[in-house]
């Protein structure tokens, strides 16, 4: 083999160009320099970003839910709880496409395979959710397929053991524990409770390799005590549906308040729904009516207007009012009564419920008088509830009215209240004479409770007595008589308002009393809306749920009987008044 002499090859012995060399050196120090830049923007300037962007494939924050606080009624039984139900997620770049895996994942969470795949395909790679809230059964099922990319977390569900007799007091919360109606809505603060967090890495699987930081642990909501009494919730309920069923009604509430506490023993309307299943609700099923929707209250106005003169000492109760000849004309307008009962007392105005006598009764007083009673009645400002949507009602300005004004809002035209505001108002009776605040939560036992005097005892007792007669014999409320308690009320029936004018076919009818009549435990107003089964007086439709409600309710509370003798039962048509 010939010896090859490398150093005097011609190739290596020709001259190299001086900026070849230079060319090389600098493109190596630029690199370098490139590459240090990179360094410098990843480690200090552009830090913040990547680790964002590690934190985002790997670090997660676990939430940690609280646990709702629990709603019991006056006698602890439960009205709202929370139960453990998981929900399922997916990572969608880490779910294994197993076709058979995710069709048994579908039916468990009872979607079309269609939808599960459209949810995996979505656009964040690195979060879906899959379902809210499913129930442990089937998310067991659900791990039991080990499915790579299905994760589930641990959350709570509502339940409502009182269903649809209840929803309105109650209310409910939705999938992200936030109350949204009723109680759950207005002590949200309380029973809401406080998240926790976890700060965790996890692995490409999903799983939870190292914690980073401090837990924060849940603080979980506080338990609340309503005043209302399931027992009584749920037969006024009852009851009340099927009123509104044989009537053929719209709609219809009823009201009980503890006559000497205000707490709210019970508020119910229907129709109603589950609180459980809130598919295909409808805003009807949803209002709470007997709080939020308001009319004009009609003939249950006449014993606050006669209190009223009894108290500024215009009238006695035996003062005569001549009704005759049943009719009486006021300006340009005719107000009339259902019959020419001719000289009344005051206490025959109110249990013939004269609207004749109530404007002749009225004439005795002062606009500013009447108006600043209604006023510290409750009427025409919002009630002093913790309770979402109460109406306001509408009572206008004295000085604004005109003297047909004041002569119809003498037995109840012309001002609008809500069921509940007529009922709360019949405290002052009830209470001699103070009108007291109201409440859903439960009061302690032997709490005094505080009223706003508006009439004297001796008045007070003696409207009850007006009452009393209104629903016995000769009166127009005798079907709110009960069996073993003495009762009285008025009852009421008003045209609806349609437009700016009045229904000729549409009534409201209601019903507010109290019994037993000398020493009140219950307030209890009944509103039935559009009756359409051929009879629609107050005391015809809505006094019989008032009777059957306050007996139940009574008994329930435990309050020996004042009346031995069974009342006879009324087989005559019973006379109303507009």
């Amino acid at each position: 083999m010939k010896d090859i002499r490398y150093t005097s090859s011609p190739l290596l012995a020709s001259k190299t160009p001086v900026w070849r060399s230079k060319f090389i050196v600098a493109a190596l120090a630029l690199a370098f320099i490139v590459l240090i830049g990179r360094a410098a923007y990843v480690q200090v300037f552009g830090n913040a970003f990547f680790q964002r962007q590690g934190e985002v494939r790997f670090a997660r924050t676990l939430d940690m839910p609280a646990s709702r606080g629990r709603i019991f009624d006056r006698n602890g039984l439960l009205l709202a709880s929370s139960v453990v139900a998981p929900s399922i997620w997916a990572i969608p770049e880490d779910v294994e496409r197993d076709p058979a895996k995710l069709q048994q994942l579908a039916k468990l969470l009872g979607m079309p395979l269609a939808d599960l795949n459209k949810r995996l395909a979505d656009e964040d790679k690195s979060f879906v959710w899959l379902k809210r809230q499913v129930d442990e059964p089937v998310a067991k099922q659900i791990a039991e397929l080990k499915i790579p990319g299905i994760h589930q977390r641990r959350e709570y569900k509502r339940k409502y053991p009182e269903g649809e007799a209840a929803a309105h007091v109650v209310g409910f919360a939705n999938v992200e524990n936030k109350g949204q109606e009723g109680a759950e809505l207005s002590f949200d603060s309380q029973l809401a409770g406080k998240a926790g967090s976890r700060r965790v890495i996890k692995d490409r699987l999903g799983r939870a390799v190292e914690a980073v930081g401090d837990d924060v642990p849940p603080v979980d909501g506080k338990d609340i005590q309503l005043s209302i009494d399931s027992k009584v919730q749920f037969f006024a309920y009852q009851k009340l549906r099927d009123a509104v069923t044989a009537q053929k009604a719209k709609s219809g509430s009823v009201v009980v308040l503890d006559a000497q506490t205000g707490e709210v023993l019970a508020l119910a309307n229907y129709p109603s729904y589950s609180p459980d299943d809130r598919r295909n609700l409808t805003g009807a099923q949803l209002r709470n009516i007997a709080i939020t929707d308001t009319f004009e209250p009609g003939s249950t106005m006449k014993p606050i207007t006669a209190a009223i003169a009894l108290e500024l000492g215009r009238v006695t109760p035996q003062t005569v009012i001549n009704t005759a000849p049943g009719s009486y004309k006021l300006d340009r307008f005719t107000i009339r009564d259902t019959h020419n009962y001719g000289s009344l007392t005051v206490e025959g105005v109110i249990q013939k419920s004269s609207n004749v006598g109530a404007l002749k009764i009225a004439q005795k007083l002062r606009p500013q008088e009447m108006w600043e009673t209604y006023s510290a009645l409750g009427y025409g400002r919002k009630p002093d509830l913790a309770f979402p949507g109460a109406a306001t009602g509408r009572v206008r300005n004295w000085k604004t009215w005109k003297p047909v004004e004041q002569a119809t809002m003498a037995y109840g035209y012309g001002l609008s209240a809500s069921l509940f505001q007529m009922a709360h108002s019949y405290t002052a009776f009830s209470h001699d004479g103070e009108v007291i605040p109201a409440t859903l939560l439960k009061l302690d036992s032997g709490a005094r409770v505080q009223g706003v005097r508006v009439f004297s005892e001796k008045n007070a007792r003696a409207i009850r007595k007006m009452l009393a007669m209104a629903a016995g014999p000769g009166g127009t409320g005798q079907r709110a008589q009960t069996v073993g308690y003495s009762v009285g009320g008025k009852s009421g029936t008003a045209h609806k308002q349609v437009g700016k004018g009045y229904a000729a076919n549409k009534y409201r009818s209601w019903f507010t009393g109290m019994a037993p009549i000398e020493s009140p435990r219950v307030v209890v107003g009944v509103m039935l809306d559009e009756p359409s089964n051929g009879v629609y007086f107050g005391g015809a439709v809505a006094a019989p749920v008032f009777s059957e409600v306050v007996q139940q309710t009574l008994r329930i509370m435990g309050v020996q009987p004042d009346v031995a003798v069974k009342p006879a039962i009324v087989a005559e048509q019973v006379e109303e008044s507009f």
